[in-house]
C-alpha cells in the first residue's frame, strides 16, 4: 500500500496467502484500492514533508498509489504555532524539532487507519512518546510485517515498532465483552489502553467500585484486565454568577432575601468543618444580620433562575455577627443543600477544597493564564501578613444588562465578576487593607495568596465606587480568617477549622497553620 505524505510517497504493503493487500487512505477514512499500479513518476519530490526519508525502502512486491493527508513540518508548523511553542518549553527542543513533532502527530492518524485495516490481527495501536525524543511507537503481536511496512515512513528515523500480546481488535472486542457484562458502554466506561495492552473498567461513574460484577467482567474480557478509579468531574473554574455543581468552592455568588422582599448579593469566601466533621460555607456577617435581616435568612445560588439552595443562618449556636468589631456569617447548608454541594461519591483525586480565579478583563494577569482553581491549603494568620505582599481576591457582584436574569447586587453597569489582585497597603482596626477594586456582591469574598493557597481572609467594605474597575488606588479591607476561627471557637467551641478538602459527604481532616 502506498502512503503519501505531503509531496512524500511511501510504500506499505501487506503480504499474504493471496498476494498483496493494497488499501487507500483518505483524511478520515480507509477504503479498498482498486486502481492500477503506481505510475513511475509517483517517486516523491525534494520536500520530504515529515523529515527525509520519504520514498526510503520501498517494498518490492506489487502496491497501488492511494492519498494520505499530510503536509510538510513547516506548513504544519505554521497552523499550530502554539503546538510548536508548547513542545519547545516543555520539552526544551528548537522549533525545528518541534515541528516535526506536530507534523509526525498529524501523519500518524491517517497511518493508524492503514494499519487497522491492513494488519487487523497484528497492529495493536500507537502513541507519540514526547519524552522519549517525539517517537511515534506502533505496538505490534507480530512486529517483522508491520516494521516493514513502515520501514519507508516519512520520519522512519522517529517510528518504532514494539512487540505485544494482543492486537487491538482483540483488546476492541475484549472491552465490548466486559461492557457488556457490565452492562455500560465500551470506550466510555470501558476502554482500551494501547500502551499497557490491557482493558480498563473505569470505576467511580456508570461502574461503583464495589460492583459484584466486576470480577465476572474482567474474566470476560479474556485479556488482561483491570479497574482504575477515575476522578471526579469537576470544573477547573466557574462563572461566579453560574456555578451551581459541587464542589461548593469560594467566589461564587450567594444571593439573600431580605425581610423587605428585596433580594441581597454576597460572595462565598472558604469551606470550614468543625469537630463534629459537618461543613459550612464562609461569608460576611452583613449578608445575613442587619435591619433588613431580622428573620432567619436562607442563601441560594441563581435565585432567579434555577434557584439553587445554600445554606441558612445559624442562630443556634449563632455563627454570624456584624458589627464594627465581627463582621462574618458561618453558614451551615441548608436540609439536603450538602448532597448537591459536596465531591460527589466515591470521587477520586485529592478532592482539595478550592477558591474559584476567574478571569477579568482589567486583570493583567489573564493574558497569560486562564480561569483556574486554586487549592486551598490553609491560612495564615493575621500577625504574619505582611505590608506589599502581593494577594488575590474574587467577588461576584453584577448589575444585570438589559435582558439578563440575575438578581441586581448594586455593582453598577460595568462591573465584570471574577478574581483581581493587589497589594497589601495597611493592617488596622482588626483588617487588612488591599489595594484591589471591589463592588457590592463581592463581600464576603475569599483574600487569598495565588501562590500557594494560604487564606487570608473576607471583604467587609471598603472604598465607594460603582461601575467599571477605574481607581488604581482603590483601597477595599478583609477580616482575617484566623480573626473569625479565634472568635467563632471562643464563642461557640465548635472547634471549626478552614476546610482543606471538602465539602465530603464523608469528612476527612483538614489541615491550618
Amino acid at each position: 500500500m502506498i502512503s503519501t505524505v505531503g509531496a512524500a510517497t511511501v510504500a506499505l504493503a501487506r503480504e499474504d496467502d493471496a498476494g498483496p493487500v493494497p488499501a487507500a487512505v483518505t483524511a478520515g477514512a480507509v477504503e479498498s484500492a482498486t486502481a492500477g499500479t503506481a505510475p513511475a513518476d509517483a517517486a516523491p519530490g525534494a520536500d520530504s514533508g515529515i523529515g527525509s526519508r520519504a520514498g526510503a525502502g520501498r517494498s518490492t512486491v506489487d502496491t497501488r498509489p492511494v492519498t494520505a493527508v499530510g503536509r510538510p513540518a513547516a506548513e504544519v508548523a505554521k497552523d499550530a504555532p502554539a503546538s510548536v511553542a508548547y513542545l519547545s518549553n516543555r520539552y526544551r527542543v528548537s522549533q525545528d524539532e518541534a515541528a516535526r513533532r506536530v507534523a509526525l502527530q498529524e501523519f500518524s492518524a491517517p497511518l493508524a487507519a492503514t494499519l487497522a485495516a491492513s494488519y487487523p490481527t497484528e497492529y495493536a495501536g500507537m502513541w507519540l512518546d514526547q519524552a522519549g525524543g517525539g517517537v511515534l511507537t506502533i505496538a505490534a503481536t507480530d512486529p517483522a510485517p508491520v516494521a516493514k511496512a513502515v520501514a519507508g515512513v516519512p520520519d522512519a528515523a522517529h517510528v518504532k515498532v514494539v512487540p505485544v500480546r494482543h492486537s487491538l481488535r482483540d483488546l476492541t472486542e475484549a472491552a465490548a465483552r466486559a461492557a457488556g457484562a457490565l452492562g455500560v458502554t465500551a470506550g466510555t466506561d470501558v476502554v482500551v489502553d494501547e500502551q499497557a495492552n490491557e482493558v480498563l473498567v473505569l470505576t467511580g461513574g456508570a461502574v461503583a467500585a464495589d460492583d459484584a460484577r466486576l470480577a465476572g467482567a474482567i474474566e470476560a474480557a479474556g485479556v488482561p484486565a483491570r479497574t482504575r478509579q477515575i476522578p471526579p468531574s469537576i470544573e477547573k473554574s466557574c462563572d461566579p454568577l453560574n456555578c451551581a455543581q459541587a464542589p461548593m468552592r469560594g467566589g461564587i455568588r450567594l444571593d439573600v432575601p431580605r425581610d423587605d422582599g428585596t433580594v441581597g448579593g454576597c460572595t462565598s469566601a472558604f469551606n470550614l468543618r468543625a469537630r463534629s466533621g459537618r461543613y459550612y460555607l464562609l461569608t460576611a456577617g452583613h449578608c445575613v444580620v442587619g435591619g433588613r435581616h431580622l428573620n432567619v435568612d436562607r442563601t441560594w445560588h441563581q435565585f432567579l433562575g434555577p434557584k439553587v439552595p445554600v445554606g441558612v443562618e445559624s442562630t443556634s449556636p449563632v455563627l454570624a455577627e456584624n458589627t464594627t468589631t465581627y463582621d462574618y456569617a458561618v453558614i451551615p447548608y441548608q436540609d439536603g443543600a450538602i448532597d448537591r454541594w459536596a465531591y460527589p461519591r466515591r470521587s477520586g483525586g485529592d478532592q482539595a477544597s478550592l477558591v474559584n480565579y476567574f478571569c477579568v478583563t482589567d486583570n493583567p494577569a489573564c493574558a497569560t493564564t486562564d480561569s483556574h482553581d486554586v487549592k486551598i491549603t490553609g491560612y495564615t494568620a493575621y500577625s504574619a501578613v505582611q505590608i506589599g505582599w502581593v494577594v488575590c481576591a474574587t467577588g461576584s457582584g453584577y448589575t444585570p444588562k438589559a435582558g439578563e436574569v440575575y438578581v441586581d447586587s448594586g455593582a453598577g453597569a460595568g462591573y465584570v465578576p471574577g478574581t483581581r489582585c493587589g497589594t497589601v497597603t495597611s493592617k488596622t482596626n482588626g483588617r487588612i487593607g488591599v489595594r484591589v477594586c471591589a463592588r457590592p456582591g463581592d463581600s464576603g469574598g475569599p483574600l487569598f495568596t495565588e501562590s500557594d493557597g494560604r487564606a487570608l481572609g473576607i471583604l467587609n467594605d471598603g472604598d465607594p465606587g460603582s461601575g467599571a474597575c477605574t481607581n488604581p488606588n482603590e483601597q477595599n479591607y478583609y477580616m482575617p480568617v484566623s480573626t473569625i476561627l479565634d472568635r467563632v471557637n471562643a464563642n461557640t467551641g465548635l472547634g471549626i477549622q478552614l476546610a482543606t478538602r471538602g465539602p465530603l459527604l464523608n469528612p476527612i481532616g483538614s489541615s491550618n497553620r
